[in-house]
């Protein structure tokens, strides 16, 4: 399984209950970040006391990406692009030059395709077309990925890039579900908590997340047991993601009672499956 993102702690905020249960099955899980994340800003202000964020950021943040991996027991690799970081503005300012976004898309997807007739998935997921959300780098990391499933098995495309090799299914990530988030709000209301997850479904249903795709969830991995590994891959990232913050606002013990999956969309599949899913290598073995 080849899982692509755009930056260190997309992995671990986007399915990474769901690795850490297949790397714990013996599958060989894989995650490709695109970028060093050098564009990133310091989101834990306790983190801000570590000297060296201040002086090295992007170091840092491959430490942290290394910590992570190993949370997750998964295989790790850098597609070696620039962060393109997420413009601010009206009008937004160009994207700095020779940034991931910005590179032509065969450019782009190259050292992708590179990885796939090397590692050789069987499975390969990434974000949907608006990039789960729409920051230029997943909005690219989507494209890459796609280019790369289609590519990688044509002996006439990208020659000189390894030997052709055919991946078999690919998912888009569905981590912004609203029905996921729709179950765990009414389950907390219900039992007398209050809800962290209001403002956004307000967002949900008028309309004013625009860039919100309506694929319908087709498969739903069961992670219930492996949740404290998402929590120690995240806090691992610990210059990005808050401790106390809105990933752990709700207990784990209570995500394992309502909803104790990953939900992801089946985009494309080279092999025989049913729909429902509840393994991504459905139909492979």
């Amino acid at each position: 399984m080849l899982a692509v993102h755009a930056h260190p702690d997309d992995e671990s905020s986007k399915g990474a209950a769901m690795m850490a249960a297949y790397a714990a099955a013996g599958a060989e899980v894989m995650v490709a970040t695109a970028t060093g994340g050098e564009q990133g800003d310091l989101l834990n202000p306790a983190a801000g006391e570590i000297l060296q964020t201040h002086r090295d950021l992007p170091g840092v943040r491959r430490m942290e990406m290394a910590e992570a991996a190993e949370a997750l027991n998964i295989s790790h690799v850098w597609l070696g692009f620039a962060d393109s970081g997420l413009p601010e503005g009206d009008p937004t300012p160009p994207l700095p030059f020779g940034s991931f976004a910005t590179l032509p898309l065969e450019q782009a997807a190259a050292p992708l395709v590179r990885l796939v007739r090397r590692f050789k998935p069987h499975v390969i997921l990434s974000y949907d077309e608006a990039g789960g959300y729409p920051h230029p780098d997943h909005i690219m990391s989507h494209k890459i990925t796609v280019e790369a499933y289609q590519a990688a098995g044509d002996a006439t495309r990208y020659q000189g890039l390894g030997e052709a090799w055919e991946p078999q299914k690919l998912y888009y990530d569905r981590a912004f579900n609203p029905g996921r988030f729709e179950a765990l709000h009414q389950a907390l209301v219900d039992a007398g908590h209050e809800s962290p997850y209001e403002d956004r479904l307000l967002r949900f249903r008028d309309g004013s997340i625009p860039w919100m795709t309506d694929h319908e969830v087709t498969t739903q991995i069961p992670v219930g047991t492996f949740l404290e590994h998402r929590d120690r891959a995240l806090r691992a990232h610990r210059t990005q993601v808050e401790p106390d913050g809105f990933f752990f606002a709700t207990p784990n013990d209570f995500l394992r009672e309502v909803w104790p999956y990953d939900d992801y969309v089946l985009v494309d599949s080279r092999v025989k499956t049913e729909l429902p899913e509840h393994d991504l290598f459905s139909g492979l073995r």
